[in-house]
């Protein structure tokens, strides 16, 4: 059974780092892709930064030198470090697999808030 778990949100003052983790069992992070999108209330949810099994990384625009993604494919998680947090990166982040074989698993999501 594949389970995506997403950790490390919390309450944060603009200015502030979090580091989430996106920890799976069941399916070898080594061989597939991964993402980490957000969703505001009232807003779509939208993809933050991606890194390929090659190790390829994507930003969007709104996250580009702030937001680091990176992965241990020994502990097979995924990591997004957030550094200078902003007021409009309050969302739920969800971490997305798409594996080898174009399988796609989301986790539950983690809430990350930020004061102004």
């Amino acid at each position: 059974q594949v389970q995506v778990v997403e950790s490390g949100g919390g309450l944060v003052q603009a200015g502030g780092s979090l580091r989430l983790s996106c920890a799976a069992s069941g399916i070898a992070l080594s061989v597939s892709d991964m993402y980490w999108y957000r969703q505001a209330p009232g807003k779509d949810r939208e993809m933050v930064a991606g890194i390929t099994r090659g190790g390829r990384t994507n930003y969007a625009d709104s996250v580009k030198g702030r937001f680091t993604i990176s992965r241990d494919n020994a502990k097979n998680t995924v990591y997004l470090q957030m550094n200078s947090l902003k007021h409009e990166d309050t969302a739920a982040y969800y971490c997305k697999t798409v594996t080898g074989r174009g399988y796609t698993y989301w986790g539950q999501g983690t809430q990350v808030t930020v004061s102004s």
